[in-house]
C-alpha cells in the first residue's frame, strides 16, 4: 500500500507525439526515472482527440511534440488549470504569455519557468545563437542595431524523421556527401525567437547548413570588435562570458587548442559550450551542443525538472 500511495503521489507526465524524433528522444530520457510516472496512450488511440484530452488533463505535465498546427490546437484541448505544458514546436515561443524555456540566460527566464505553466521549449539553431548573442546584449557589449550574421551546422536528425531517412537511405544523391546550406530565403522559422529573444532590432542574416553526421551542432556568430559598444580585447570578452555564465549548470565555456571546432563532440550529452575563436580584432563566438540534447529533448527534460522542483539534470547526461 505504501508502495502504492508514492506511485499515486508522483507527478504525472505525458508526451503528446512521442513518436515523432523529439518525442523518442525525451521518451528516452523519462523511461527509466522512478521519480515520475508516465501517462501512456494506447498505440490505436495516440490520434483519438478525446483519450489524448484525457490524458493530457490528467497529467500533471505534458510534452507537445507536434507540428505548430497542431500544437495549437492540443493547448486547447487542456482545461485542466494545474496542468503545466511544455511546447517543443515553434508555436507559442514568440507568445507574451509564455515563459522561454532557456534557464540559463537569466535568473528572470529561470524564475518564469519555474513558476509557468505554459512554457516554449528553444529551437536548436536558436539556442546557439542565443546562447551567444544575449550576454553580449545583457552586457552591453553590442548594441541593439549591431549588424549580426550567424552559420549553424547541424546533424541531420535536426530535419526529424523524413530527413534522417533521407539521409540513411541505400541509394541518395551525392550532393548528401557535402555540407547543405538550406533556408536559403532568410525565412528560418528560428528566426522570430533569435530577434525575440536577444531583443536586437532585426533578424541576423543566418545560413543554416546540414552535414552528413547524425547530431550535433556549431553555431557560429562573427564579431568585429570595432563596432562594440565599449572596448574590449578577446580576453576581457572571455572572461565576462565565463562570469555570465558561472554556475549555470547546462552551459558552460569550452577551450579547443587543436586548431578545429568540430560540430559533434558533445553528442548525446545536454550541455552547451561557448567557444570565442579569433583574435581581439576579429572573434566568432561558436556554441557546440547537440542539437537533439539541450537543442531539443535535454532541455525539455531540463525545464521538467525546474518546473516540478528537482534537481535540473536529473535523468539527463
Amino acid at each position: 500500500q505504501i508502495k502504492e500511495e508514492q506511485h499515486m503521489n508522483k507527478p504525472k507526465v505525458y508526451i503528446d507525439g512521442k513518436e515523432g524524433t523529439t518525442g523518442l528522444q525525451i521518451y528516452d530520457r523519462l523511461a527509466a526515472r522512478e521519480d515520475i510516472q508516465l501517462l501512456l496512450i494506447d498505440e490505436d488511440k495516440r490520434k483519438d482527440a478525446a483519450e489524448r484530452k484525457k490524458l493530457m488533463n490528467a497529467a500533471d505535465l505534458v510534452f507537445l511534440c507536434l507540428p505548430d498546427e497542431a500544437a495549437r490546437e492540443a493547448v486547447k484541448l487542456v482545461e485542466n488549470p494545474n496542468t503545466c505544458i511544455i511546447d517543443a514546436s515553434t508555436a507559442h515561443r514568440t507568445h507574451p504569455d509564455w515563459a522561454y524555456g532557456f534557464p540559463e540566460l537569466s535568473r528572470v527566464h529561470r524564475e518564469k519557468i519555474a513558476q509557468s505553466k505554459r512554457i516554449a521549449n528553444p529551437g536548436c539553431h536558436a539556442t546557439g545563437f542565443i546562447a551567444a548573442v544575449y550576454p553580449l546584449v545583457a552586457m552591453g557589449v553590442i548594441g541593439k542595431d549591431y549588424p549580426l550574421t550567424a552559420h549553424s551546422l547541424t546533424g541531420y536528425s535536426g530535419g526529424g524523421k523524413a530527413m534522417i531517412a533521407e539521409y540513411e537511405a541505400a541509394e541518395r544523391p551525392f550532393t548528401f556527401d557535402s555540407p547543405r546550406q538550406y533556408g536559403l530565403g532568410q525565412q528560418h522559422k528560428h528566426l522570430p525567437e533569435m530577434q525575440h529573444v536577444t531583443g536586437i532590432d532585426a533578424p541576423p542574416v543566418f545560413m543554416p547548413i546540414v552535414c552528413d553526421f547524425y547530431s550535433g551542432m556549431a553555431t557560429c556568430v562573427p564579431l568585429i570588435s570595432s563596432l562594440f559598444q565599449k572596448k574590449i580585447s578577446k580576453a576581457e570578452l572571455l572572461g565576462m562570458l565565463a562570469e555570465y555564465y558561472k554556475g549555470a549548470g547546462l552551459v558552460g565555456i569550452g577551450q579547443e587548442e587543436s586548431g578545429f571546432l568540430a560540430a559533434n563532440p558533445l553528442q548525446d550529452s545536454n550541455r552547451l559550450e561557448l567557444y570565442l575563436e579569433g583574435n581581439d580584432e576579429r572573434m566568432t563566438l561558436v556554441s557546440v551542443f547537440d542539437n537533439l540534447g539541450k537543442g531539443a529533448s535535454g532541455a525539455a527534460v531540463q525545464n521538467m525538472n525546474i518546473v516540478l522542483g528537482l534537481e535540473e539534470t536529473t535523468g539527463l547526461m
